[in-house]
């Protein structure tokens, strides 16, 4: 399998700073990952990262989000021909089964999710620490040698 770096499900999926070749073979299994349904945003601000994900229809209940391995998953398994019991006939609002997965770096944290009129939001922060953010170096003047 070739790997293609400008394809868009690989760059848009993953997150932050991580070793790259420890998540490609993640990235490349699977076919799953490119599906375009459920549609999605991803948003960034500073270090702030947010995931909307359309999902009308569904509940709290009819959705797992997980987060394992760097690896944030968000999963519905539908129940065909069912809602809240009754049983449909015809069946326009699509609400079938999904599997969105994320790549996470190792230094992003998931800060929660919520779920309001139809749209998941998960939010995730980028936190870097102290030992890799940019420092000043300071140039020292040369020392002069002795006796001159």
């Amino acid at each position: 399998m070739v790997l293609n770096f400008t394809d868009p499900v690989f760059t848009s999926r993953v997150f932050g700073f991580e070793n790259l070749f420890d998540r490609l073979q993640r990235i490349s299994e699977g076919s799953d990952r490119s599906s375009s349904y459920p549609p999605y945003n991803i948003r960034r601000n500073d270090n702030r990262i947010s995931i909307e994900v359309a999902v009308a229809g569904l509940s709290k209940k009819d959705l797992a989000i997980e987060l394992a391995d760097g690896v944030l998953t968000i999963d519905h398994s539908s129940q065909p021909n069912q809602v809240n019991g009754n049983e449909v006939i015809y069946q326009g609002i699509a609400q079938r089964s999904f599997k969105l997965q994320f790549t996470v770096a190792e230094h992003v944290e998931v800060l929660g999710a919520e779920l309001i009129n139809g749209m998941l939001t998960i939010e995730l922060e980028k936190i870097v620490p102290e030992e890799k953010k940019p420092r000043t170096i300071e140039i020292k003047a040369p020392k002069k040698l002795l006796g001159n």
